[in-house]
Formats: C-alpha cells, sequence, structure tokens
C-alpha cells in the first residue's frame, strides 16, 4: 500500500464570531513608551481611563498602542 495525499479547493469564509456563544470582544491600553498595561476588559473606557490617569502620572508618556482582541470564526463555503 501507498500513501497519497488528496487537495481540494474549499472556499473559506472568514468572519468576526457574534454567536452567543462568542468569547467577548475585549480592549486594553498599552504605553509605547514603558510598554506597562491596562487591565483587559470589554469596556473601552476603562483602557482609555487607565491611559489618561497614567500619562497623568507619566507626563513624557504622549504615546498608546488600543489592544483588541475580537474572536473570529471560519466554516466552509461562501458567506
Amino acid at each position: 500500500m501507498s500513501a497519497h495525499t488528496v487537495i481540494r479547493r474549499e472556499l473559506w469564509t472568514l468572519t468576526p464570531d457574534r454567536e452567543p456563544d462568542a468569547e467577548p470582544l475585549t480592549f486594553a491600553m498599552e504605553c509605547a513608551v514603558c510598554d506597562q498595561r491596562s487591565v483587559i476588559g470589554e469596556d473601552v473606557t476603562e483602557a482609555q481611563d487607565w491611559a489618561l490617569r497614567h500619562a497623568g502620572r507619566n507626563p513624557s508618556h504622549h504615546s498608546y498602542r488600543e489592544l483588541i482582541t475580537r474572536p473570529w470564526r471560519t466554516w466552509m463555503g461562501a458567506g
């Protein structure tokens, strides 16, 4: 018996996961100067408030990164 490979081209769809059981969309802010980071949470305003407090405590820290975790899902076939 010999091994063989079957390759089949399929069309896949990729979309944000909005199913009821999907993981939540989460946010955090990270200081681009010192790499300190807010807690990760579902409310973007909490992350933004952290950045403002951090800037107030560190007046030379002006640059921040928004870190978003968005769940995605795939399935075979066109959307």
